[in-house]
């Protein structure tokens, strides 16, 4: 019993030592159990919403000031006629525009109703059902509370809701982008992190390293095949996309496919870095699959709206590649944008390559002394 007692002892031991072990034990559960916590919700917080106000009067004021001041909605811009909806859809920071009609307020008086018109950013389908959800509770209340407790009945504001972009609000219209970016990060990253660190693990990459090619040369070398093997891959997904959900490409093809040439380099020298800190493939495919996946499904806009989290996910979403692509490919795919709308996006991803490239050099150089 003493030796199996202290059998036990040096395992637990063993375990102490190893801070990779602990980080999976005790990191990964913790992480999670935050990241679900507050991420996952099916609530909105901060939802942007722009106000086209043609009666400006007393009564529209108020219900501005309700919906603004309920903790669900921030204003984003007031417009001034129709031709400013479709611009400020294309930033991508309003989820709805709220239209009071003209002469508002002296209809509700004297006739008992007037027409309000919601209009929700239907790429994102769950997202703009709650919006108009909660819009339209916020509205019914106010009708309420105008009409007074005797007779509820006597003031009517009639919600007239309509959906930009995705009418039928089609679920593939969210799903469709974010698997595109999901696949194309994790197979990418997984496997020029897996090829890198297999030749280490064998031996193989000391005979590179001490060749005549420049570790700049062997990165090129290493990522190119699998570049364009993933183009094709690009071309399936969007071919699929188009064919069996029926999925349009409203702006530019020809930059929709630059994006995404972009987006797969990016992903390619984020799995060369991967491969500079680790040492086994297992460990390659443990931080490619797990260090990827969740972040890219739960904190990049994929299903959940980042603006319903706590604003620390919103700082650590800016470091997420997948972040920004999403943007990019459904700005193009399905509002029809061009290169002003993304530009800040494509930057930010062409900088994210270069330091993925810059820092996996360093590492090989390191090697190399």
């Amino acid at each position: 019993m003493k030796r199996f007692l202290g059998f036990v002892k040096k395992e637990f031991l063993h375990i102490f030592r190893d801070y990779r072990t602990l980080f999976i034990l005790f990191g990964i559960p913790a992480a999670q159990i935050l990241i679900f916590g507050y991420a996952v919700s099916t609530e909105i917080k901060n939802a942007g919403v722009a106000i086209l106000d043609l009666s400006h009067d007393e009564i529209t004021l108020k219900l501005t000031d309700k919906i603004i001041s309920s903790g669900f909605f921030k204003r984003t811009e007031n417009l001034l006629d129709y031709n400013d909806i479709d611009r400020v859809f294309r930033k991508g920071k309003t989820k709805a525009v709220i239209i009071f009609e003209k002469g508002f307020g002296k209809k509700l008086v004297s006739e008992g109703n007037a027409a309000l018109s919601i209009i929700a950013d239907g790429s994102e389908p769950n997202t703009a059902t709650l919006v108009t959800n909660y819009t339209l509770a916020i509205v019914n209340d106010f009708s309420t509370e105008l009409a007074g407790p005797g007779n509820p009945n006597s003031i009517r504001i009639k919600p007239e809701v309509t959906m930009f972009y995705n009418p039928n609000l089609k679920s593939h219209f969210m799903f469709v982008p974010g698997v595109i970016t999901l696949i194309l990060i994790l197979i990418c990253a997984l496997m020029t992190s897996v090829t890198i660190a297999r030749e280490k693990e064998f031996g193989t990459m000391e005979v590179l390293l001490v060749s005549p090619l420049r570790p700049i040369q062997i990165i090129i070398g290493k990522v190119m095949p699998y570049f364009f093997l993933s183009f094709i891959n690009v071309l399936l997904i969007l071919g699929l996309s188009w064919l069996v959900f029926g999925l349009p490409v409203k702006g530019s093809l020809v930059l929709l496919l630059g994006e995404s040439m972009l987006y797969i380099l990016m992903s390619l020298t984020l799995g060369i870095f991967i491969s500079t800190v680790s040492d086994t493939m297992q460990q390659a495919i443990f931080i490619s699959l797990i260090g990827l996946m969740l972040p890219t499904i739960l904190l990049s806009g994929f299903i959940f709206p980042i603006e319903n989290m706590p604003e620390i996910y919103d700082y650590i979403s800016m470091i997420l590649p997948p972040r920004y692509f999403i943007s990019i490919i459904k700005n193009i795919m399905i509002k029809g944008t061009g290169i002003m709308f993304i530009w800040k996006e494509t930057l930010i991803l062409i900088l994210m390559t270069l330091f993925f490239i810059g820092i996996s050099v360093r590492k090989f150089k390191i090697r190399l002394e």
